[in-house]
């Protein structure tokens, strides 16, 4: 068994793998294993690992699982302490596992640590420092698009990025893993919140680098997929993690926030598609109470909701 097991989903991301893999080949740090879980893939990714990579560990599903199903069949075929999320279009600098690993071992209460995520266009310039969401319903990431050199402080988030980031087995064993009603997007949010809930923590490890192309499955950054997946997750999110007097207290500023953003995609052209996703998630809401997270730590609550309120703040000077 090793300390820690790195899960890459990959879907007709066959252009990607060589980079992604050979970074891996080139790390320090060397007690891991790669289990790489293709999602039905049709552009020939399973015969490329097979032949090149013989040493990668092989989950070929016969269908798109999406994200969350693909990084689940990881999770459970792994007996790591430690497993290691981390998107098939990135490449991680030598001693990206390494660090990530000590993070979690100077952070025992932590229930994730997330790399730096620089831009691969442009390695001067941050992709993702850690993942938030405030009282208006808004998830963003931290630093985008600003000079990577002002983020070298290790610290606390409110939620680790899964593109690039180290779990505790222990605790998602605890939590539950990722939600595979969501499909993809906000998966990493929810349990980033769903620990926070449970009083675990994550953190932003800022040693730990990595590239990423960005879009490298969905292709684009605004598509009718992922804004429609967008809208119909935040609703599920919020559903799951806030109890009815919270989504009560919250709901003018969420308003408030869900219609700026219907806007916004009207400009795009995806308003119609944000709309429907917002009707999705409510469905889908209904259709699983059984996912809605219940905590006797009234506490955290109130914790993670003055974070929220700060959070807003922290999105308006990004």
């Amino acid at each position: 068994m090793c300390e820690v097991s790195v899960i890459i989903p990959n879907y007709n991301g066959k252009k990607y793998l060589k980079n992604c893999l050979d970074a891996m080949a080139r790390q320090v740090y060397r007690d891991f294993e790669v289990i790489l879980v293709d999602n039905g893939s049709e552009d020939g990714s399973v015969e490329y690992l097979q032949e090149y990579y013989p040493w990668v560990r092989l989950i070929a599903l016969p269908e798109n699982t999406g994200f969350c199903g693909g990084v689940n069949a990881g999770i459970r075929a792994s007996k790591s302490p430690y497993v290691l999320l981390l998107n098939n279009d990135t490449i991680a600098e030598k001693y990206f596992i390494k660090n990530l690993a000590a993070a979690m071992k100077r952070h025992p209460n932590a229930c994730s640590c997330q790399g730096k995520m620089m831009q691969l266009s442009d390695k001067s310039k941050m992709d993702d420092g850690g993942n938030y969401y405030c009282a208006l319903g808004w998830a963003f990431a931290d630093g985008k698009g600003r000079p990577e050199v002002n983020y070298t402080k290790e610290k606390q988030i409110f939620s680790s990025c899964a593109g690039a980031a180290i779990y505790s087995r222990k605790i998602l064993d605890e939590i539950g893993y990722f939600d595979e009603a969501h499909f993809a997007y906000l998966e990493d949010l929810d349990v980033g919140y769903r620990a926070r809930l449970y009083g675990y923590e994550n953190w932003f490890c800022p040693k730990a680098r990595v590239y990423h192309a960005g879009s490298g499955t969905s292709g684009s950054r605004y598509n009718l997929f992922k804004v429609r997946y967008s809208s119909r997750n935040n609703v599920y999110l919020i559903y799951k993690n806030m109890p009815l007097l919270q989504i009560i207290w919250n709901f003018p500023l969420l308003l408030l926030g869900f219609s700026c953003k219907a806007l916004f995609f009207a400009t795009k052209g995806f308003g119609r598609e944000y709309l429907a996703g917002i009707k999705n998630g409510i469905l889908l809401s209904k259709e699983h109470p059984d996912k809605k997270v219940k905590i006797r730590r009234p506490g955290t609550y109130f914790r993670n909701q003055w974070e929220l309120y700060k959070n807003i703040i922290k999105f308006l000077k990004k």
